[in-house]
């Protein structure tokens, strides 16, 4: 059986901190063989390392949801890349844009998306983009960008429209799908992960937010991520353990610097191997 990886989930939130450890470990005994814990402010970096640290099947990020962006301008792309350079730091973000909340102002979104795209193109890790009611503004600085010199990028829990996600495989990024492909009134998201390369697809939970069906409406964890990798097996006509060794080989091209689990013939992960 293959493994199955939760590629953006926030388990330094409040919401975990009671249980922290029951959590990974349902995560783990679901086959869930490695989660990256995303971070939303540069400031809480330390907290987030910690957990990396503390926890072998757990990797982070590094950077500024759009939502805290203008309260982190001053954060450099050096000290980006300077921080990325822990072991168990494997993605830069989450940055982009978000018109829905427009909670900071979008400029100052627009600023610190490209610092963060400046930090991936150095490191080479992959950018960690959210996308929300921005599709033109996104797509548009996507290309800018990708014109100045390539990086690696994932659109993570991708809500966004057909448009945006043909321009992100387009320009070499991934896409990522999150609990919402499991909802009723999703079709036209399932619609659209059916138009998508196979080898450029990921699942995530964006934890403690968006618990697929059937978990709707409660706190969301790491382990519900099978439920999202069910329903996008059955939309992809794909069997749910091709769906699991597809997104995760993905994953692992994507995020290079996570080891890759090496399994024994029963399918047991038994150690780690650097890439």
């Amino acid at each position: 059986m293959p493994i199955l990886v939760d590629s953006h989930c926030h388990l330094d939130f409040p919401d975990f901190e009671e249980e922290r450890d029951e959590v990974i470990r349902r995560a783990e005994s679901a086959g869930i063989g490695c989660m990256v814990t995303i971070s939303t402010r540069v400031a809480k970096f330390p907290g987030i390392i910690a957990i990396a640290e503390k926890y072998p099947s757990v990797y982070c990020s590094v950077g500024t949801h759009p939502h805290n962006a203008d309260e982190e301008l001053d954060v450099t792309v050096d000290e980006l890349v300077r921080l990325a350079q822990h072991p168990k730091c494997v993605a830069i973000g989450e940055a982009g844009l978000d018109y829905f909340y427009d909670k900071a102002p979008r400029q100052a979104q627009a600023i610190g998306l490209r610092n963060h795209i400046a930090a991936a193109r150095i490191t080479q890790l992959p950018l960690v983009i959210h996308a929300r009611s921005a599709d033109d503004d996104m797509a548009a600085l996507l290309r800018e960008e990708m014109a100045k010199g390539a990086f690696p990028f994932v659109l993570h829990c991708f809500s966004s429209g057909a448009a945006l996600a043909q321009v992100g495989i387009e320009l070499g990024g991934y896409v990522s799908f999150s609990g919402i492909v499991t909802f009723k009134k999703s079709e036209e998201l399932r619609d659209i992960a059916r138009q998508l390369p196979k080898d450029r697809l990921l699942v995530e939970t964006d934890a403690p937010y968006l618990a697929p069906v059937p978990h709707r409406g409660r706190r969301n964890e790491p382990s519900y991520v099978v439920h999202t990798a069910q329903v996008l097996a059955e939309t992809l006509q794909m069997t749910v353990d091709d769906l699991w060794a597809q997104t995760s080989e993905n994953f692992f091209r994507l995020f290079s610097k996570v080891p890759k689990p090496i399994q024994d013939v029963s399918g047991r992960q038994i150690e780690g191997s650097e890439r």
